[in-house]
């Protein structure tokens, strides 16, 4: 591997990562020497990288850095038009549609014009069409993620009864015909799980819910013993 494209490697890798990490951790993803990690490290900084951290505490590459597009590897871009499809086809209509922009301007911004190669991937994922499974409230919930509002939500369980809520979501997670909004429940006085085609009402009340999703998202997961976010 060329010293160029190893900067560009361990460029990527910074990207990967919202917290510091380590050179020892760096240097495992990229199948180098700490050395070479402390050394290529110096080289970015002194070309300009916004790289925070030091020897022994982590490296951090701070937001707002900007580099040209780069050529994907084969993987890479299997990868991303997998996942595009998939979207296509679990999403909400909004979701669906912005997949589809997406791989546009991947295909045309890269160096290499890739619109062919994505659209002969032989890769592609299920698509679910029953009302059931595509509920109009997923641009609703994702919304209230993104700006961290609360929702008011009719929700019917099991056994029919239908209960009025207000809710602080946290995640949306995406099964194959279903989705489960992760949320703190004001009713119940901690966190519930929703099963999306069950929520036969929903509307952003536009109100802010008085602790940050992250936080509450780190909570979440250790009470369900679930990994922590990368």
């Amino acid at each position: 591997m060329s010293r160029t494209a190893r900067l560009f490697k361990l460029m990527d890798a910074l990207r990967g990562h919202r917290r510091p990490v380590t050179a020892a951790r760096l240097a495992g993803e990229l199948d180098v020497s700490v050395r070479t990690v402390y050394r290529d490290i110096q080289t970015l900084t002194d070309l300009g990288a916004p790289i925070g951290g030091e020897a022994g505490v982590g490296y951090l590459l701070r937001s707002g850095f900007f580099l040209p597009p780069l050529m994907f590897g084969e993987d890479e871009l299997e990868a991303l038009v997998l996942g595009a499809r998939w979207v296509q086809g679990q999403g909400d209509p909004s979701l669906a549609q912005a997949a589809v922009t997406a791989l546009v301007k991947i295909g045309t911004a890269s160096p290499k014009d890739l619109r062919d190669k994505i659209a002969d991937t032989g890769l592609w994922a299920p698509q679910f069409r029953s009302a059931s499974e595509q509920p109009t409230g997923l641009r609703t919930i994702r919304e209230a993620l993104r700006r961290e509002h609360k929702l008011t939500i009719t929700y019917v369980d099991k056994a029919g009864a239908a209960t009025e809520r207000v809710v602080w979501p946290i995640a949306l997670a995406f099964f194959e015909g279903k989705r489960l909004l992760a949320a703190w429940c004001e009713l119940r006085n901690g966190f519930r799980h929703f099963r999306s085609d069950r929520i036969v009402a929903i509307s952003s009340t536009r109100t802010p819910y008085p602790t940050r999703r992250a936080v509450l998202a780190k909570t979440w997961r250790r009470e369900h013993n679930l990994p922590p976010d990368r």
